[in-house]
């Protein structure tokens, strides 16, 4: 289990390699990337992402650590920025193995709802009108309860 809370960029496709090497008794990897999106206005800036150093390291790894359990995987992976990102930059990532691709898929899905819902992170976008902290949403929320 590897979960790293970072601000600088990093390779996908390195990552996604080296997590796969790792798991050659695996019949699964399941790998989601998210990516900063601009407005449908097309007016943002850059999203401003903001967290407390060891909280949110310890609550992902909680999270993770159930997932890992709740669908027998072999591994899980997270990374998520923080810092100044501008549109069209990876955000974060995650990766799950499993003996089979309906546990890797639905803990990768569970991992990707809870980082988007529940993760101790606070976004700001930073757009042509001004500074906006991003509420939450309810289809966020919405997408949780499911699990």
């Amino acid at each position: 289990m590897y979960v790293k809370i970072q601000e600088a960029a990093f390779d996908v496709g390195a990552q996604i390699n080296a997590f796969s090497q790792r798991h050659s008794k695996m019949g699964a990897i399941a790998t989601f990337t998210g990516i900063v999106r601009d407005n449908d206005d097309e007016t943002l800036k850059a999203m401003e992402i903001e967290h407390y150093p060891g909280m949110a390291e310890k609550a992902i790894s909680e999270i993770v650590q159930s997932a890992v359990e709740r669908w027998s995987l072999g591994d899980a992976l997270v990374i998520h920025r923080f810092g100044t990102l501008a549109p069209g930059e990876i955000i974060m990532m995650v990766a799950t193995a499993a003996v089979h691709r309906k546990d890797a898929f639905e803990a990768a899905e569970f991992l990707m709802d809870y980082l988007k819902s529940r993760a101790p992170f606070w976004k700001k976008e930073i757009t042509k009108e001004g500074v906006t902290w991003v509420p939450s949403k309810q289809n966020d929320e919405d997408a949780l309860d499911r699990w």
